[in-house]
């Protein structure tokens, strides 16, 4: 992601929490629609009636064509699933990605599980690695000098749980548009990487996979999978750095209760 980096005030970032909190109540009716013989369509359904209830706008449809309010990602699918007529099956790995607009402000978050009960034991490794990575790098936030603090934290847990990221895809700054400057790589790189400052506002999203870290895109024009057909997660907050602290922009509580085992209290805007 090129160009100049947006830092936001508080009162801006205030607004980013509103957006965020929706998208949070979104994701999690999304969640709840996602059951054994569902389709992604209904589960897409859920999320945008939340949205259109709290009178936000989603970010993601209409988002260079992108034809529904969620992406919905399942199994090998990494990423940027289009919403259809796809059935959830009992052991399936869901991804659900959402964004909500407030006065012009937005708010982009993701989440993984399992349908029903694992039928693998790699399956919840892959799930709750990749959200341990995610938190890894929030956590990292709060005390960087620079973004690629938290791309090592990221690399790091994830090297643990034993999952690989996806190369060529990377969180992103947030604020008047869903994706802005600067990049924050799941992964370690060579260069000098963006300062972490007061105004800067980020969505740290590792997409972590089981097997290669190699990718293709489907005939959709938006679907990614992993190029060997292994199962994938995606993880995501946006976060707010401010002059006290962090809060995560996308979680009510700022990221409390995901910030504790690392022994970081977000700090309210």
């Amino acid at each position: 992601m090129s160009g100049r980096i947006q830092l936001k005030t508080r009162e801006q970032m205030r607004v980013m929490a509103r957006a965020g909190v929706i998208v949070e109540r979104a994701l999690a009716a999304a969640r709840t629609a996602a059951v054994a013989g569902a389709t992604t369509r209904d589960i897409d359904a859920a999320a945008a009636a939340v949205i259109a209830d709290a009178g936000a706008t989603s970010n993601f449809l209409g988002y260079h064509g992108f034809p529904a309010t969620t992406c919905i990602s399942v199994n090998e699918e990494v990423v940027h699933g289009i919403p259809g007529d796809r059935v959830l099956a009992a052991g399936d790995v869901v991804s659900i990605d959402c964004g909500a607009i407030v006065d012009g402000w937005h708010g982009d978050s993701a989440l993984s599980f399992i349908v029903g009960e694992p039928l693998d034991a790699a399956d919840v490794r892959l799930v709750e690695g990749t959200r341990d990575a995610l938190w890894a790098g929030i956590a990292a936030l709060a005390t960087a000098t620079r973004l690629d603090d938290v791309s090592a934290a990221i690399e790091d847990a994830g090297d643990a749980a034993g999952l690989h990221p996806l190369v060529g895809f990377v969180g992103h700054g947030i604020g008047t548009e869903m994706h802005q400057a600067p990049d924050v790589m799941n992964y370690r790189t060579r260069g000098r990487h963006p300062k972490v400052r007061p105004g800067l506002c980020v969505a740290i999203e590792p997409m972590l996979v089981l097997g290669t870290s190699e990718s293709r895109v489907l005939d959709d024009d938006w679907t990614v999978v992993s190029a060997d057909g292994s199962r994938s997660a995606h993880w995501e907050h946006s976060i707010a750095v401010h002059d006290d602290g962090i809060w995560v922009l996308t979680a009510a509580d700022g990221g409390a209760a995901g910030l504790a085992p690392f022994g970081i209290t977000p700090v309210p805007l």
